[in-house]
């Protein structure tokens, strides 16, 4: 169509405008109004036939959308507007190369046109289109060289490539930009400051970074990542002395973090496993003596208090101790003695399971960790912990049932799990039914979980602006690098062998009419 039949006259093209301001805030019904009005007049004009069709998607109308956006386009070829909003209808329906196809079309007509820069920016980085991304960013940096998320986007598009060197040197140019008053607190500097040390330290400059975060320490304000980075540099560094100060600072602060004392040890240099199991039996031994004569782990410190939940906590290691090795009747004579002296501690019940079902007694398990669900009802992980078990002794009903006293009311426990992205549940719940032949459950419950990690890998499309504008970039960095690997996740990998399997089983013997009259339990997927 001839494009100078598509400019609309000034009272038309205000209705245009309050068109996309109608999109903008979501009044979809005002929004077809207006539209309505212009093509009594211009039935043929492609920009208003295409924002028609999109408003018309937000409202569920899908193919009346498609229908008007593929005529508007056809109306006017050479509209930037028609081809971005065919781009915004193909990104709805997650059709995202074909969207990035037409944001590449609308730039082609409006090539500075910043929002579908922006756009385009956003799927390159959601399908992994560094290149193209780089240079979309370049663009945007280029037309907002002021704007901040102009200098991360374009140094983080290098970062991503490995490029460390431009990174290091877009990222000290913006630091250098930045005003930061003294004596206040500056989160959003002490990110920057981090990811660039972030990025030092991939690039391999080990010194420079140590350096870095020495210089800049007082303007970082997470202490616990800064003392973590610096105690790595010097363990990298092989300074393993000045690294043991750090961990020690960090152990005080955190004496719960497991990280921190392998990390110790590696600092000392300490010797074998062996020697260190040694070390454990020894003290295990020890203090269970010590405990049963005197009350106190040290018998020499007569003045201390006795401590009469010692000896509970370290018979109730023990019994884990000789569980993990296999000696059951042993770990379950030291868990009763546990017992007799504090029967209502839920935590021995729980452990009781666990050695009962190491050692093949599923029932027995779920009759201990029941016990232990009934002494706490409130108890989430208790309840949790329970269903589990009971999954395990292949009592699919039961386990619904105790789940169902911590899901929504007036929906089947089944499906808010399933809303939940409870995987655990629905991976032990598939192994359940594949114990039972009942193929269909299984794999039922299999592709649900797989459904879990498309939804997973989707959601993080909010999160590429979000990130860039909350100057959270480890974070972002890090859940990008998540994203790339995300199906090597346990659930995933246990679901899909469990799939497999069902499948080769199903290719070998496959169900016949005959087999499914005798076995009503197949179920549909």
């Amino acid at each position: 169509m001839d494009p100078s039949n598509q400019v609309l006259p000034t009272k038309e093209n205000s209705l245009f405008k309050r068109i996309l301001k109608c999109y903008e805030q979501k009044q979809y019904k005002n929004g077809l109004k207006f539209a309505k009005q212009i093509l009594q007049n211009y039935p043929n004009h492609g920009e208003t036939q295409a924002m028609k069709g999109l408003t018309m998607n937000c409202l569920g109308r899908k193919e009346e959308a498609y229908q008007l956006v593929r005529q508007g386009l056809r109306n006017n070829l050479r509209s930037h507007v028609c081809w971005h909003v065919f781009g915004l209808l193909q990104r709805s329906d997650k059709k995202y190369d074909e969207a990035i196809k037409c944001y590449r079309n609308a730039l082609k007509w409006d090539r500075d046109n910043l929002q579908i820069l922006r756009d385009l920016s956003l799927l390159q980085i959601q399908m992994r289109d560094l290149e193209g991304y780089r240079e979309t960013r370049y663009k945007l940096f280029e037309l907002r060289p002021t704007h901040r998320a102009s200098w991360i986007g374009y140094a983080m598009s290098f970062h991503l490539l490995k490029d460390y060197n431009s990174a290091l040197k877009i990222l000290e140019e913006f630091r250098k930009t930045m005003q930061v008053k003294k004596n206040t607190y500056d989160y959003e500097y002490s990110e920057l400051l981090l990811y660039q040390n972030m990025v030092m330290r991939e690039a391999g400059l080990l010194e420079e970074a140590l350096e870095h975060i020495n210089t800049y320490k007082e303007s970082i304000y997470d202490k616990v990542t800064s003392l973590e980075i610096r105690g790595e540099l010097l363990l990298a560094l092989s300074r393993p002395q000045e690294a043991e100060k750090f961990y020690r600072v960090l152990i005080d602060r955190n004496p719960e973090n497991k990280d921190y004392y392998l990390k110790l040890e590696e600092a000392l240099e300490l010797s074998s496993v062996e020697q260190k199991l040694e070390l454990y039996k020894e003290y295990s031994l020890k203090y269970l003596h010590n405990l049963e004569t005197c009350g106190r782990l040290n018998p020499d410190e007569e003045e201390s208090e006795k401590e009469p939940a010692c000896i509970l906590f370290v018979l109730m290691y023990l019994a884990e101790h000789h569980s993990h090795l296999n000696n059951t009747e042993v770990a379950l004579k030291l868990l009763q003695r546990a017992l007799d002296h504090t029967p209502t501690l839920i935590e021995l019940y729980i452990i009781k399971g666990d050695i009962l079902k190491r050692a093949g007694d599923l029932l027995g398990a779920v009759d201990a960790v029941t016990e232990a669900q009934t002494l706490d009802t409130a108890d989430r992980y208790v309840n949790s912990k329970s269903a589990s078990y009971m999954l395990s002794a292949n009592m699919i009903q039961p386990a619904q049932e105790m789940c169902s006293k911590f899901t929504r009311e007036g929906v089947s426990a089944m499906e808010n799990l399933n809303e939940m992205q409870c995987m655990w549940f629905q991976n032990d719940c598939a192994h359940a039914y594949y114990r039972l032949g009942q193929y269909g459950q299984a794999l039922k419950m299999c592709h649900q979980v797989d459904r879990h990690f498309t939804e997973i890998i989707e959601d993080q499309f909010d999160f590429h602006t979000y990130c860039m504008r909350k100057m959270t970039l480890r974070s972002y960095v890090q859940l990008l690098r998540l994203e790339d690997v995300l199906r090597s996740n346990e659930f995933f990998w246990d679901a899909a062998r469990l799939a497999i399997s069902i499948y080769l089983r199903l290719h070998d013997k496959p169900i016949t009419d005959v087999s499914q009259e005798n076995d009503v339990n197949t179920g549909e997927y």
